[in-house]
């Protein structure tokens, strides 16, 4: 757009009626045609003084009225100064005016005006068309906890290529003939058949209890597990082979079907006297042999009647029956105090076994 279209005249507006500068003020950003396009050129068109008479003569047509009029008269005015105007429909560009908001701000007699309904319109078509500012540090988009499933591990230790699988165990029996007690277990742990160990977790009192029985002078630990025949003519075995991590794993039927087999162990080695070593022991037994459970009432530990030796065969009357307390550190249903009285009981018999042994040997001696 050339320059000389700008150019305006300016007079003493002192001499002259004071101008209604909304009047001669075209809103910029107002839709100005049918097609809903803006009158860009609307002041390079025509000069202040111009748009003064043009003011002059709509307000002789009765067209315009003052300022202070209704909305609808208002609207009427801008609708009519809008037909004057050229049709720019062709330009699509929005160019606001900045060279009449110059004069007006470098003019300080031109009165300064307050125009709500220009300004809404400016608010919203600036709104409409400037995108919405970002905040320069717009908060990270959080994601809701979520909730992690747990992978439930199995609590059974898996073997490693060197030791044996679970069905099987590393310990033996060590039942020679003609011993003075046999210990009978449930069945091995699963360090016990780890290692071929009696006893062999740390947990376990079997150790401690044959000491503090008098049953072993000393404590030995689970490797001395083969050497007590011929320290002490002591054995060991189990009624059920397979090892487990506690004792109430096993079926009924599992300790049903090891009794006959440990009735045979009895009767081939013929042992001065069998300690079972747990009270499940004696309740398998005693199913085998009546085909029903043992009543509260009849449950006792200690010794057992004659008529209870197992191992009994012709010629034999079999061996005495000893129930102790379970050396498991899992049970829980008795105190220590009341497990070292029954195993008391028995080491007394063994002490006073040995006694006899040891004097019936010196008596052979003197024959000889």
């Amino acid at each position: 757009m050339p320059p000389s279209e700008y150019t305006c005249t300016i007079q003493d507006v002192s001499k002259q009626d004071p101008i209604d500068d909304d009047d001669n003020d075209v809103p910029v950003n107002k839709l100005t045609s049918f097609n809903g396009r803006l009158n860009q050129f609307f002041h390079a068109s025509k000069n202040v003084n111009g748009g003064r008479e043009q003011k002059i003569k709509l307000e002789s047509s009765g067209i315009l009225q003052d300022d202070n009029s209704s909305g609808s008269s208002s609207g009427s005015k801008r609708r009519e100064a809008q037909d004057q105007t050229p049709d720019l429909s062709n330009n699509n560009s929005i160019i606001p005016s900045p060279k009449r908001r110059k004069m007006r701000q470098s003019n300080p007699l031109l009165p300064s005006r307050t125009n709500t309904t220009r300004s809404k319109s400016t608010t919203t078509a600036s709104s409409a068309s400037s995108p919405q500012p970002q905040s320069p540090n717009p908060l990270p988009k959080t994601k809701p906890p979520t909730r992690s499933r747990r992978t439930r591990t199995s609590r059974t230790a898996t073997p490693s290529s060197s030791s044996p699988p679970a069905t099987s165990s590393l310990l033996r029996d060590t039942i020679p003939a003609n011993l003075t007690l046999l210990l009978v277990g449930v069945n091995p742990g699963i360090l016990t058949g780890t290692t071929g160990y009696a006893y062999a977790h740390p947990s376990n009192l079997f150790w401690k209890l044959l000491h503090s029985s008098g049953i072993t002078t000393t404590r030995h630990p689970p490797s001395d597990t083969y050497r007590l025949p011929d320290l002490y003519n002591v054995g060991n075995t189990n009624i059920v082979e397979r090892p487990t991590r506690d004792a109430s794993m096993l079926s009924k039927a599992e300790m049903d079907a090891g009794v006959p087999v440990l009735e045979a162990k009895v009767a081939a080695q013929r042992p001065k006297a069998v300690c079972l070593v747990g009270k499940s022991i004696w309740e398998a037994v005693w199913r085998v042999r009546r085909g029903r459970g043992i009543r509260k009432e009849e449950f006792r530990y200690g010794w057992q009647g004659e008529g209870e030796n197992m191992g009994r065969c012709e010629g034999w009357d079999g061996a005495p029956v000893f129930v102790a307390t379970t050396t498991s550190g899992l049970a829980a249903g008795m105190t220590m105090a009341q497990k070292e009285a029954v195993w008391n009981e028995l080491g007394t018999w063994v002490v006073g076994r040995r006694e006899e042994m040891k004097k019936s040997e010196e008596e052979q001696k003197e024959l000889i």
